[in-house]
């Protein structure tokens, strides 16, 4: 898994129907863009240290034309 700061995680539910949580990736602590990562959740805006499990995945920020 590889991340830049702008970049969402994604976590998906374990649960059948639960719900996916996702926030912005601030800060890239591992090496070369891997884990861990400093998120901010999309639904509390709470900030926390997270090494992403395997139903975790990243959505590339969009990078302006130009």
């Amino acid at each position: 898994m590889i991340a830049t700061v702008g970049d969402r995680l994604v976590v998906r539910s374990q649960h059948l129907d639960g719900p996916v949580r996702d926030g912005e990736i601030l800060e890239v602590r591992g090496d070369a863009g891997a884990p861990p990562y400093v998120v901010r959740w999309s639904d509390t805006g709470h900030e926390a240290l997270v090494f992403p499990g395997p139903d975790a995945y990243v959505e590339h920020a969009e990078t302006p034309a130009g």
